[in-house]
């Protein structure tokens, strides 16, 4: 990596989500508050954080990283442990839950639980969710095509299309999801083929959107940049033959370009719900 390609990587913001319990609360608020701001950042989640020294630890690596952290401890001892070490630290820290709980406890003169990971409790639908993302996990990038007809939703598209991304998106949402990628020069496999053309979503982007995306991936690879992956022709040749076979095979198609994968989501759901 160029020392102004380390330099640009370091500058990212980088986001602290500290809960106890599983973290996606936050998480999701993070993203969709960060997704108003053009630019690359990082998110790291530790949940199930029950303890003092846990929360002085995650605090500490705080620190070296400038992060800030926004954190959900619904139990009130281990939030005022989490703002006092902040503040000895001087880390900026967010309390997303805290603020609301007192609020809707005054107003209702409700009395609430303070007990941690009552939100995701154990239910029917958390192993739903559990049993999709693992479903994703062992069909991405075309793995496992045998058991490719038990999914829900199958993604498919050419190279760097946010296939697995978008997978994993579903996967959190309850819906098993593979994914299969085409390959120029290469027919798409049988057992892609065989899925009820319902559930395959074909992935498309504009041309520029996808020079760019794999230009970068490139980069990042230290890998020559002039290279049919990346030759404007070529994949303007693959992203029509692609647009062909969506069209030929029936599979509804979904352009992912300018769009965040929760748009892109929410999109292809629409789609996969109608009769």
């Amino acid at each position: 990596m160029s020392e102004e390609a380390e330099a640009n990587e370091q500058a990212r913001p980088e986001l602290f989500v500290i809960s106890d319990g599983t973290g996606e609360t936050a998480a999701a608020s993070v993203r969709a508050a960060m997704s108003q701001f053009p630019t690359r950042w990082r998110l790291r989640t530790f949940g199930e954080v029950r303890r003092a020294s846990q929360i002085r630890r995650v605090l500490d690596a705080a620190v070296e990283a400038g992060a800030l952290v926004v954190f959900t401890l619904v139990h009130e001892p281990h939030a005022e442990v989490l703002r006092r070490e902040a503040a000895k630290r001087d880390v900026p820290v967010l309390d997303l839950l805290g603020p609301l709980i007192q609020a809707t406890s005054r107003h209702f003169a409700l009395e609430p639980q303070h007990r941690p990971g009552t939100l995701h409790a154990f239910t029917d639908e958390y192993f739903k969710r559990v049993e999709a993302v693992e479903f994703a996990v062992r069909h991405d990038d075309g793995a496992n095509l045998h058991t490719l007809h038990q999914a829900d939703i199958v993604l498919t598209g050419v190279s760097r299309t946010s296939k697995t991304p978008l997978s994993m998106y579903l996967a959190q949402r309850g819906f098993k999801t593979g994914n299969v990628p085409l390959v120029l020069q290469i027919d798409p496999p049988q057992q892609l083929l065989e899925v009820d053309p319902r559930k395959v979503f074909g992935l498309v982007v504009d041309v520029a959107t996808l020079l760019g995306i794999r230009k970068e991936r490139l980069r990042q690879l230290q890998a020559p940049p002039r290279t049919a992956y990346a030759d404007p022709d070529g994949v303007a040749d693959e992203l029509r033959k692609a647009r062909r076979l969506f069209r030929a095979r029936g599979w509804r198609s979904v352009d992912i370009t300018g769009r965040a994968v929760e748009e892109n989501a929410s999109r292809i759901l629409e789609l996969y719900e109608r009769p």
